[in-house]
Formats: C-alpha cells, sequence, structure tokens
C-alpha cells in the first residue's frame, strides 16, 4: 500500500489494537477451535477476520505473530453423520479426540484429519497462521505452572463463575479436570489437590482412584472458561474475536476478561462476529452432525480472492449468507466492479473510491495484480464453456486480446463458473449445442424456410457484422417463413440448445461462430 489506511474495518480494529495495548515488539493475534468435525465455513469467518487485522497490523510496519490454537484435547462428545464407521466411532466417547481413530484413513487420529483439512487448504486463500496444539501442549505437561495458578486461584475464580450463574457452583468444584488413566474418558471426580502439584482423582465409571503428578501426567486439562484466559495471558495475546456463544451476556468472555487477571495478563481487543448461511444449497452448518458447507465446498463456486471478498466486504458482525443459487452472478459483478474502480475503469465518488481500493488489496491472496483481470461477465463465461463443452483451453483461444496474467486468472475462474453451472445453476441456465448426433426438431414448411434463411445468413454476414446489425437478419429470417418473431426466436434455440429460450440470441450466435451455427442450422 502507498499510505496508512483506515477505512476498513480491519484498519479501525489495527489502530485500536496499537492504541490499547501500546507500541509492543510484537502483536499477537489469536484464533482457534475444535476439531470436532468438519471445519465449516462459519469456522472460516474467525479465521479470515484475524487474517485480516494481522494485514492491516503489518501494512502498519508492525511485527505480528498470528496463531491458531486446535483445540484438541477437548472431549469427543458426539459422532458426526458424515463421519464413516459410526458406531465405531461411538465407543471413543468422552475421549479426547486426540485419542479418537480417524476412520477416513487421512491421518493418525480424528482430530489430525480435521486439522489437516484446514490446513491444506487455507493457504489457498492467503491464510498462513503458526498453529498450536493444545493435546500435544497439555499431555507435555507444558501447562502444569498454569494449572497450579488455577488450583492456587480457586475461590476467585468460583468467584468470578459463580456472578454469572443462576446458581452457584457447589462448593466441591475444581478449576480441573482429569481423563481417567484408566478408560482415557473424563468420567472423573477430583478428590483433592495436595497444595503442590499431586491431584487426587476417582474413575465414576471403575471406583477406581489415583493421585497424579500435574508436572508429568498427560491426563489433567483447564476447563474451556478457565483454558482461554490462561492461554491469553501465556501467548500474550493482544486480539482475539469469538462468535455470538462466546460474546453473549455472561458467556466465556465475560468470565474469560477477569479471570485472565488471575493469570497475570489482560484480555485482548475483541469483537464479535455473526453466524453465515447458506443459500441456494442444503445443509445446516454443524460441525458435530456432520451437516457442513465447508471452505473447499465453497471454493468449488468462488475463486479465493472472491471467497475473501465475501468476508473483506462485509462488518464481521453482519450476519450474511453464501450464495450458491443465481446470487453468484452478483457476487462476481460486484468483485468485477471493485476491480474497475481499483483500477480506475469505473468512475466513483473519492470516498467510494478509498473503500473500494482498500476492499480490493485485503481481498487478493498475495500480491495486489498490476493489471486487472480479463473482465467477463460470469454469465457469459458460463455460456462460453457451454458452447465448447468445458473446453478451457478453446475459450481461451476465442480471447484473442487476453494478457498471459490474465489467462491464468481466467483459468481459475472458469473451473468455478463450470462447477457452477454443471452443479448448482438452474435448470434453465444450462444447455449444450446441438451437433450431428442430436434428434432433429420437427419443423413446418414455413418454419424450415425460416431457417434457411438464417443459415444463408450467417453464412454470408456473421462475420462483419455486429451483434446489433446481424439482429436484423435474424428478422428478416422470421418473415421469410411467415413467422411471428417470438416464435421463430423459440424455434431457433430449440434448434440450437434444445430449450424455449436461452441467451440473447444475435450475441449467442455470433460467439458461437458462423461455421457451427450455420452447420446445425442446415440440417433443416
Amino acid at each position: 500500500m502507498s499510505e496508512i489506511q483506515n477505512n476498513h474495518w480491519a484498519d479501525i480494529y489495527a489502530d485500536r489494537i496499537i492504541r490499547e495495548k501500546g507500541d509492543k515488539e510484537v502483536y499477537t493475534c489469536a484464533s482457534g477451535i475444535t476439531p470436532s468435525g468438519t471445519v465449516h465455513i462459519g469456522n472460516f469467518r474467525e479465521i479470515i477476520s484475524v487474517e485480516l487485522v494481522v494485514r492491516a497490523l503489518r501494512a502498519r510496519g508492525k511485527n505480528v505473530r498470528f496463531i491458531y490454537s486446535w483445540d484438541d484435547y477437548d472431549v469427543f462428545r458426539k459422532v458426526p453423520k458424515n463421519m464413516p464407521e459410526q458406531e465405531k466411532l461411538a465407543t471413543y466417547l468422552r475421549k479426547p479426540i486426540t485419542l479418537v481413530p480417524d476412520t477416513t484413513g487421512r491421518a493418525d487420529n480424528y482430530a489430525r484429519g480435521n486439522e489437516l483439512d484446514v490446513e491444506k487448504i487455507l493457504p489457498k486463500v492467503g491464510v498462513t497462521p503458526e498453529y498450536l496444539y493444545q493435546a500435544e501442549r497439555y499431555r507435555s505437561s507444558m501447562y502444569a505452572e498454569g494449572m497450579r495458578t488455577a488450583l492456587e486461584k480457586r475461590a476467585e475464580i468460583k468467584a468470578v463463575l459463580d456472578e454469572f450463574r443462576t446458581e452457584p457452583l457447589p462448593e466441591d468444584w475444581w478449576p480441573i479436570s482429569v481423563f481417567s488413566s484408566f478408560t482415557d474418558k473424563d468420567t472423573t471426580t477430583v478428590l483433592g489437590w495436595d497444595g503442590e502439584w499431586g491431584i487426587t482423582y476417582r474413575d465414576d465409571s471403575t471406583g477406581q482412584e489415583e493421585t497424579i503428578d500435574l508436572r508429568t501426567t498427560p491426563y489433567a486439562k483447564l476447563p474451556w472458561r478457565i483454558d482461554w484466559p490462561m492461554r491469553w495471558a501465556r501467548e500474550g495475546v493482544d486480539f482475539e474475536p469469538a462468535g455470538k456463544d462466546h460474546h453473549s451476556e455472561g458467556g466465556s468472555f465475560d468470565t474469560s476478561k477477569k479471570i485472565v487477571k488471575l493469570f497475570g495478563g489482560e484480555a485482548p481487543v475483541s469483537f464479535q462476529y455473526d453466524f453465515i448461511s447458506i443459500k441456494g444449497r442444503g445443509g445446516k452448518i454443524s460441525s458435530s452432525s456432520g451437516e457442513v458447507i465447508s471452505l473447499y465446498d465453497v471454493l468449488e463456486v468462488y475463486t479465493p480472492e472472491i471467497c475473501r471478498y465475501l468476508f473483506v466486504s462485509t462488518r464481521p458482525n453482519t450476519e450474511f449468507a453464501i450464495s450458491f443459487d443465481l446470487d453468484v452472478l452478483k457476487i462476481y459483478e460486484d468483485y468485477d466492479n471493485c476491480e474497475r474502480i481499483y483500477f480506475g475503469l469505473l468512475d466513483v465518488n473519492e470516498k467510494r473510491r478509498a473503500k473500494e481500493k482498500r476492499i480490493y488489496e485485503l481481498s487478493q491472496v498475495g500480491e495486489v495484480p498490476t493489471e486487472p483481470s480479463y473482465q467477463i461477465p460470469f454469465r457469459h463465461l458460463c455460456n462460453l464453456l457451454q458452447i465448447h463443452s468445458g473446453d478451457k483451453e478453446a475459450v481461451l483461444r476465442s480471447l484473442p486480446d487476453i494478457t498471459e496474467s490474465q489467462a491464468a486468472r481466467l483459468k481459475q475462474r472458469m473451473d468455478c463458473a463450470w462447477a457452477w453451472i454443471t452443479t448448482f445453476a438452474p435448470e434453465e441456465f444450462r444447455w449444450s449445442l446441438a451437433d450431428e448426433g442430436t434428434p432433429l426438431v420437427e419443423v413446418s414448411e414455413g418454419e424450415r424456410r425460416a431457417l434457411s434463411s438464417l443459415a444463408a445468413s450467417v453464412r454470408a454476414h456473421l462475420d462483419e457484422c455486429t451483434e446489433k446489425e446481424f439482429s436484423n437478419y435474424l428478422y428478416e429470417a422470421a418473415a421469410a417463413g411467415e413467422l411471428e418473431s417470438a416464435a421463430f426466436f423459440s424455434l431457433v434455440y430449440r434448434v440450437l440448445i434444445g430449450k424455449e429460450r436461452g441467451p440473447k440470441l444475435a450475441g449467442f450466435i455470433k460467439t458461437c461462430g458462423a461455421d457451427r451455427i450455420a452447420t446445425i442450422l442446415e440440417r433443416y
């Protein structure tokens, strides 16, 4: 960027972090999730929100540590419907998700399979955090000091939690939980603490008791509302957003911002991000149920830049829908307009120009391009692909003025356009051009004369005419068969693509080319 911007929400939060946290050598921005199932596009909203603030801080010349925590020492509570071998997985309920097998065969364990899915795809949208694996940290006793601090501050922590409860926690409550060394499950009761490092617990399913040492045990951990602030303090987190559930009144953010002080830290700057809905594709977003739309699904239809654009151009506290229906056309058009404004190809007022330029910059995966992409409407691109039966190279050959850089970007867009038109587009948008194997449409003598007239005009005039000029020959052909123009247009669509209607006819015929169209018409 040529100058520091402050007209985008990410820039506003970057300035707030610097203002509230002071001048620091390194600012730490954090995100994280429990890999309890397929990580969905709603989860991605937090990841990309943090990444955008990270970019804004770096644009201000700041060093930033961007950490992403996999809370993979959480309990396996529910078997998602989209996972194979349901009965086998059910036998691992109440165990840590890192001890659950990956029945898909992707990784060493269930949690790691879900983590790998995300770690592989995030670089494609320009997100490259430093990953922290909480199971590894807890099981190596890295958090022994933090757990002991929680035990020492037991009364103060309980008082904070009780502030937000309708009924206080029981007197025998402990700020620590234990997985049984006998069964690996969390069905245990803490019985006592020796004031140093020893925790005594009972396995409620077997009745066995054991004392473990926090400095060496892999079985102890902090509950979420204590674990989160402990890590804020340990990592020195300056910024971490959270969803509605955590930011609700009395939620884990409210309790954590008080508890973090007991660990010697301060709460990070934060904001609440809203939920995402899905339009034009079934399924409620829920990792535990398995009914999810993932980043992989979104990237089938949207290029990485446009995927980023969806989040960059929307304030985090605004709910929005990711569409797979006709809205896809408008979203591509909105992005293309944003790009045109960035490159000065569309005249707008100064305020909007500054806003759209910043959105465009933050939407890019890497460096901002030095030239605009090949500006072709998404719907027209879908038509070109259908004319050429999905052959991208044939489409590129039909665009002689495209540059090498533009061609690379257009190929990516063509992949998305082909996926959309073949999988999600309404039926009336889908067609294929007739060939010698297509059954003939039954026509009257007048219709045959009209088609013959049009075929002759295509051979003689199409290449030298503009689209508007060629329209006149369509009406002449209709007159030759003594047909109403609307009836003739419908006939031509049936002959060419087997539909009653289709793309704007004169332009469509011109795009397909004289030889292909005349060959089809001359069958009649």
